[in-house]
């Protein structure tokens, strides 16, 4: 998940039916903390992952026994793995567009889902391995799109997006693809419900669709709120929609990689490798438009938060090795 970005915000956390409100203010780029609902949890207790980016009280109790057991042959890198499966081989990428969509904003993403493949931001993603010791690659293929002209509405709850993935894969012409994560990206005059521009920019989860383990995730317009879902800074492509979203959808896609079913790869806090560095994005530069980029992927500038390599202790970083 990207959580949203803002001036000053608040974290509301809740146990039980006690909530409480921790507010937090600090400065990364031009714009502040992050605001998400978190659970609140006690020394030595272990969440599990939403895929919001913001952990989960874990009833069963199975994600802390895990951990104990797990810990003990794992490096101290800041994550750990939990048992479950991760993305293998070479994981593709499908795009939903739903709404209206010009066609450069489209162009941009394209492009950015298309030169993520064997990259040096992509590669940080091989220091995750299943429990086998099968590396992920760092290989992703930007394998084909549809669009969905306001099937649901302009209104969308978490359910919907997953009826969208569905209505993609029997009426959109999208394959059935158990190693495809499928992106629903919005335009900007449609919002997601459960808390889009106030809790999360975007998020990744995965269900069950036509009898398979379909990966998706949402990831919402940032020119809806660029406050929230921007950096603040002049947008690489000179588009903040489109930039922004940018961003957000190599996040989620990291993510899905790592994590793919929420039991894979993740903190004490519940937090998953591309959370522990949300708007964080390491050494920028000026684009020749005047934009703010930070790495450049084929032939465009882009503005990418930095991701956790899981080695040497752990640490944010826009490439591997």
């Amino acid at each position: 998940m990207k959580a949203v970005n803002s001036l000053a915000s608040i974290r509301v956390r809740y146990q039980a039916s006690t909530a409480i409100a921790i507010i937090t203010a600090g400065i990364f780029g031009m714009a502040g903390a992050v605001q998400a609902a978190e659970v609140r949890h006690e020394e030595g207790e272990w969440l599990k992952p939403s895929g919001k980016g913001w952990g989960e009280l874990d009833p069963s109790g199975e994600t802390a026994r895990n951990a104990q057991k797990l810990a003990k042959r794992q490096k101290a890198n800041g994550i750990n793995y939990y048992g479950g499966p991760v993305m293998l081989g070479t994981p593709n990428i499908y795009y939903i567009w739903y709404g209206t969509w010009v066609n450069t904003a489209q162009t941009i993403l394209r492009d950015l889902a298309s030169t993520l493949n064997s990259s040096p931001w992509e590669n940080i993603n091989t220091t995750y391995f299943d429990g086998t010791g099968a590396h992920v690659t760092g290989s992703v293929t930007f394998k084909g799109e549809t669009t969905d002209n306001y099937s649901q509405g302009t209104a969308l709850s978490d359910a919907q997006i997953q009826t969208i993935v569905s209505n993609a894969l029997t009426l959109g012409g999208l394959p059935t693809d158990t190693n495809g994560i499928y992106f629903v990206l919005t335009s900007a005059d449609v919002n997601e419900t459960s808390g889009f521009c106030t809790q999360y920019c975007g998020w990744h989860t995965h269900g069950t669709i036509a009898g398979n383990d379909i990966k998706y995730a949402f990831v919402g317009n940032a020119a809806r709120c660029p406050a929230a879902c921007t950096n603040g800074t002049a947008p690489p492509n000179g588009d903040v929609g489109a930039d922004g979203m940018a961003s957000i959808i190599a996040h989620e896609q990291v993510e899905a990689v790592s994590d793919p079913d929420l039991n894979a790869w993740y903190d004490q806090r519940g937090q998953e490798n591309a959370d522990k560095c949300a708007w964080t994005f390491g050494t920028t530069y000026t684009t020749s438009n005047g934009g703010v980029a930070n790495m450049r992927l084929g032939a465009r500038d882009f503005l990418i938060q930095q991701n956790w390599v899981n080695a040497s202790g752990g640490y944010c970083a826009k490439s591997y090795p």
